[in-house]
C-alpha cells in the first residue's frame, strides 16, 4: 500500500501467535438467573444459562455444556447467546465472565467466520474488565488476519473505536483512536477518510467530549471532507447531553447553513436535550420551528415531550383523577406545558395511528409512552365524536385501540399503557372492553360506541 505503514500498535505486546487455550480461561458463572436476562435469549440460551448456573465452580463441567451447546445449535441461535453474554444486561448479572471462552469455542465451529464488528465488541468488553492480555491477543489477531488491507483494518478500527466508547472504556479508547488517526494520516482513500472521520467524531461524541469531536468536524474540511448529516446530528446530541446547549443549537444552526436539512431524528434530539434540562419553554419555540419548516412531528416527539411534562407525568401515575377530555386537561395546565400540549394538538400523529374502513375503527398506541397514549386518547375520542357524529359516515362495525400486552414492558406482561387505557376508558363510562380473543386490546362495537360518544356525558 503506496505510502502507508502499519505496525503492530506499540501499546501491544506481540503474541507470536500463540494461543490461548480455553481450559486455562477464568470465569464465574451465576447461580440465578432473573428473568429480565432471560427475556433477551433464546430459548435454547436460556437453557444453557441455567446449565451453568448449576455448574458453577466445575470449569470442566461449564466447558462441557458450551462446547455440546455451540455443537448442537444453529449459527443464529450461538450468535444470541453469545451477543447476549456481551450485553450491558448480562454484566448486571456476572454473565460477561462467559463471553471469552465462549467465543473461543465458537471459532472451532464448521460455520464460523471472522466479523470484525463481534471482535470489536468482545474486545471492548474485555478491556473494560481489566482483561488485558485477553483483549490485546484478540486485537494481534485480527492485525495480523488483516495484513496491509487498508479499508478492512479501518473498518476494524472504526468498530472498535465505536465498541469502546460505548462502555466509556478509557484506556481502550484511547488506544484505538491513535491508531484509526495513523491510518487516517496515512491514507489517500477518500472512503477511509470518510469512514475514520465518522467513527472517530462519534467515538468522542459518545465517551462525553464533543468539543473534541468539534475540532475534528473542522479538521475534516482542508483534507477535502464535507461534514455529513450524521457528523453535525451527533455533535448537536453530545453537547445538548452535556448540557451546553447554546453550542447545541450553535450547531444546528450551522447545520442548515451547511445546506444539510434538520429532520424529524435531530429534532427530536434538540427536544431530548431540552426535556432534560428542564428548558421546556425552549421545547415550545423548538416545536414551533418544527412546524415553521414543516418537519414532521412522531410518536417519539410526543414520547419526548409529554415525558418532560411533570404534571402529565404525576397525570399518568394517577389515572383515577386525570382529566377525561382535552378540554378538561387544557384548563387544568399551565404556562409552558400548556403551551406544549397545544403546540402537539395541530400534527398528523393521530391520523398516522389511526385506520378506518367500513369493517373496523383502529388506534395503534404501539411505541407510545404512558403520557403519549393518554394524550392520543383524549385526542381520538374527540376525533372519533367527530366522525361518527356525522349522520352521512359510515359506522365501523368494530373499533379497537391496540395497547399492547406488555410484552416490552420493565416488567414483562403488565402494559402500563393498557391499564392507563382502561382506568381512562372505565372512568369515562366507556363500552370497550379488554378483548377475549387478544389480551393487549380493547373491543367495541361500532354502533355501541357511537352510541356512547354521541351521548351527554
Amino acid at each position: 500500500m503506496d505510502g502507508l505503514r502499519l505496525r503492530y500498535p506499540p501499546h501491544l505486546p506481540w503474541k507470536g501467535g500463540s494461543r490461548r487455550h480455553v481450559h486455562n480461561v477464568r470465569f464465574q458463572f451465576p447461580v440465578v438467573l432473573p428473568v429480565s436476562v432471560q427475556c433477551g435469549l433464546s430459548k435454547q440460551g436460556q437453557r444453557l444459562v441455567q446449565s451453568l448456573a448449576l455448574a458453577a465452580g466445575d470449569a470442566a463441567a461449564a466447558n462441557r455444556l458450551m462446547k455440546k451447546f455451540i455443537g448442537g445449535s444453529p449459527k443464529s441461535v450461538t450468535l444470541n447467546a453469545l451477543s447476549h453474554f456481551m450485553s450491558a444486561d448480562a454484566g448486571r448479572h456476572n454473565l460477561n465472565t462467559l463471553a471469552f471462552p465462549f467465543y473461543l469455542m465458537m471459532k472451532e465451529s464448521s460455520w464460523y467466520e471472522w466479523n470484525p464488528k463481534l471482535v470489536a465488541e468482545l474486545i471492548a468488553l474485555l478491556d473494560k474488565e481489566g482483561r488485558f492480555e485477553e483483549s490485546d491477543e484478540l486485537i494481534a489477531e485480527a492485525v495480523s488476519k488483516l495484513g496491509s488491507r487498508e479499508r478492512e483494518l479501518t473498518h476494524f478500527y472504526c468498530n472498535l473505536v465505536e465498541s469502546h466508547a460505548k462502555r466509556r472504556s478509557h484506556r481502550g479508547f484511547q488506544a484505538s483512536l491513535a491508531y484509526l488517526q495513523q491510518l487516517l494520516r496515512n491514507s489517500v482513500s477518500a472512503y477511509v477518510k470518510r469512514r475514520a472521520y465518522e467513527s472517530i467524531i462519534s467515538g468522542l461524541c459518545e465517551m462525553g467530549w464533543p468539543h473534541e469531536a468539534e475540532s475534528i468536524l473542522v479538521e475534516m474540511r482542508p483534507k477535502g471532507i464535507l461534514p455529513s448529516a450524521f457528523e453535525f446530528r451527533t455533535l448537536i446530541y453530545a453537547y445538548g447531553k452535556s448540557g451546553v446547549l447554546q453550542d447545541m443549537l450553535r450547531l444546528a444552526d450551522s447545520m442548515e447553513s451547511d445546506g444539510h436539512m434538520i429532520d424529524t431524528v435531530c429534532s427530536n434530539m434538540v427536544l431530548s436535550s431540552y426535556g432534560a434540562h428542564g428548558e421546556l419553554s425552549q421545547m415550545v419555540l423548538w416545536l414551533q420551528r418544527m412546524k415553521l419548516r414543516g418537519i414532521p412531528f412522531s410518536i417519539r416527539t410526543y414520547n419526548t415531550v409529554l415525558n418532560s411534562c411533570p404534571t402529565i407525568m404525576i397525570m399518568t401515575k394517577n389515572p383515577t383523577s386525570s382529566p377525561l377530555s382535552v378540554q378538561e386537561l387544557e384548563g387544568v395546565l399551565y404556562g409552558d406545558e400548556a403551551l406544549l400540549v397545544k403546540e402537539l394538538g395541530d400534527s398528523h400523529v393521530l391520523s398516522d395511528a389511526m385506520e378506518w374502513d367500513s369493517c373496523e375503527a383502529k388506534l395503534d398506541l404501539h411505541g407510545m409512552h404512558v403520557g403519549s397514549a393518554y394524550l392520543i386518547m383524549l385526542q381520538w375520542i374527540e376525533e372519533m365524536k367527530r366522525k361518527l357524529g356525522n349522520d352521512t359516515s359510515v359506522v365501523p362495525e368494530e373499533v379497537t385501540v391496540v395497547c399492547g400486552s406488555g410484552r416490552h414492558s420493565n416488567i414483562r406482561g403488565e402494559s402500563p399503557v393498557k391499564e392507563m387505557v382502561r382506568e381512562l376508558l372505565v372512568r369515562a363510562k366507556s363500552p370497550m372492553r379488554i378483548d377475549r380473543k387478544n389480551n393487549g386490546c380493547l373491543v367495541a362495537k361500532g354502533r355501541v360506541l357511537r352510541d356512547w360518544l354521541c351521548s351527554e356525558r
